[in-house]
């Protein structure tokens, strides 16, 4: 690969991280070629991009953005890595991962999460693939925080709306009583 093809590509990966809010690094050593395929389709079936690239270039890219990857340097930018790409949702690649994982016949773990970053909060090692199956996307929280807003109005307007219907009833029960 020439000087000219990796700056190429450095720029690409600086591009991508900028416009995406959250990505993951993991290590797919020990996949085989099919397996590979079929994770790589089922990102892509997710809208989850999913490559492999050099650590060198990954780290040249990076460095670039203005959030501090050094932590990466010593244990996530070892060995393989391939990324998972994802705009919206911080939760999709790593519920990816874990439906893969399931979906294998075998008990390996593959592929391994390397690292993450959430809207540029840094997650470091394996141990954190359920907790980030777990985020919820910003569109659910948001969502949640409409409904508990919602929430007292609707019971306020539910109760003014069923008042006269109740008024007339409790009336109504009295005068049968005292006839």
């Amino acid at each position: 690969m020439t000087r000219a093809e990796k700056q190429t590509i450095v720029e690409e990966l600086y591009q991508k991280f900028s416009e995406t809010n959250h990505f993951y690094i993991t290590d797919p050593q020990g996949l085989n070629v099919e397996r590979v395929n079929n994770f790589r389709r089922m990102c892509f079936n997710k809208g989850i991009e999913y490559k492999v690239y050099k650590n060198t270039l990954i780290k040249k890219a990076l460095e670039k953005l203005d959030t501090d990857y050094s932590s990466f340097d010593d244990t996530v930018l070892k060995g393989f890595s391939g990324i998972l790409f994802s705009g919206e949702s911080s939760n999709i690649p790593a519920k990816i991962i874990k439906e893969f994982r399931k979906s294998a016949k075998s008990e390996e773990l593959l592929p391994l999460l390397k690292g993450a970053s959430i809207d540029t909060d840094l997650f470091i090692g394996e141990e954190y693939l359920d907790t980030l199956s777990k985020l919820k996307s910003k569109a659910e929280l948001i969502g949640e925080v409409i409904s508990l807003l919602q929430s007292p109005a609707k019971n306020v307007v539910s109760a003014l709306q069923s008042g006269p219907q109740t008024l007339a009833g409790l009336v109504k029960t009295l005068s049968e009583r005292e006839g």
